[in-house]
């Protein structure tokens, strides 16, 4: 929803429906529970109705998705050949970056009022590679799974299911990429106590966040490789509540690099990233090789 896998058969691909704009991913994945999703997707048909289009567009939200989606291509390794997923891709705007720089990406979000609006910038902007539906999953098999701040919407039940799930979507070798608000974090603690009604502004009921560590456990304990990272420090935060100061947000990056270099400080960043791989599976004949 906020943020942006694929099981299925390898050769499936996504059919459309007639209505495009109402058309349903028939996935694996793990769904928000009934009333989770309800209180979920009314936030988010109300936040994509206008809000998130005019915030979005802001200078400095622009210059941290553009940063985003450069870490994404770097910590993923996607390129030219790769297919990747977004889970809760909302709007598009970081998948539309994405784009030119990959074979194919498929967007997914439970809202239509975001997937609306993603279709209609893809269009606008003649990019032909990034395709975007309805629903919390795409079948399939993808070289890289993308969930920016999609995460710490998920109940707990459906947190612990994806990590099996994504075995099935991801190709060996692929790679999942995670980003999501730290429950360590600073700028978390020093929001409730300063400005708590403008934080609640931007979150939904039933978001939390989340601790890195934990999360990571559930994908080390299905079998995946995976480290874990913190991204920045107070840059993100700037530019949601400062949308229009590109230059603060470039200064408060830069700044963010130096401090989390130091320990005491980087353990209560902002947001952590997962950087999730799956295994590479070894030929049998590859093992006979090896034991001759």
């Amino acid at each position: 929803m906020s943020a942006d896998t694929d099981p299925g058969g390898e050769n499936q691909r996504i059919r459309e429906r007639r209505e495009p704009a109402e058309s349903q991913l028939q996935t694996g994945l793990p769904a928000p529970q009934d009333d989770v999703l309800q209180r979920e997707l009314a936030y988010h048909e109300k936040l994509y109705s206008g809000f998130a289009q005019a915030h979005f567009a802001r200078p400095a939200v622009r210059a941290l998705r553009a940063h985003m989606a450069q870490r994404i291509l770097r910590m993923t390794g996607a390129g030219e050949n790769s297919r990747v997923l977004s889970l809760g891709c909302g709007i598009g705007d970081t998948e539309l970056l994405l784009a030119p720089h990959v074979r194919e990406i498929v967007g997914a979000d439970l809202s239509p009022a975001a997937i609306r609006q993603a279709r209609a910038d893809a269009q606008r902007l003649g990019i032909r590679n990034a395709r975007f539906e309805v629903g919390s999953e795409a079948p399939g098999r993808y070289d890289a799974v993308i969930a920016i701040f999609f995460l710490h919407h998920l109940p707990d039940t459906a947190l612990a299911e994806l990590p099996g799930k994504l075995r099935e979507c991801l190709e060996p070798g692929g790679v999942f990429y995670s980003l999501d608000p730290s429950r360590d974090r600073l700028s978390g603690v020093v929001g409730r106590k300063l400005i708590p009604a403008l934080m609640k502004k931007y979150q939904t009921a039933d978001e939390r966040e989340l601790e890195a560590a934990a999360t990571a456990s559930l994908f080390r304990c299905a079998g995946f490789e995976v480290r874990a990272d913190v991204y920045d420090f107070g840059s993100s935060p700037l530019a949601g509540l400062l949308p229009g100061w590109r230059f603060g947000y470039r200064v408060a990056r830069a700044l963010d690099d130096a401090l989390l270099l130091l320990p005491a400080l980087r353990r209560r960043g902002s947001n952590f990233e997962l950087i999730v791989t799956r295994r590479a599976s070894v030929s049998r004949s590859s093992n006979q090789r090896q034991h001759r």
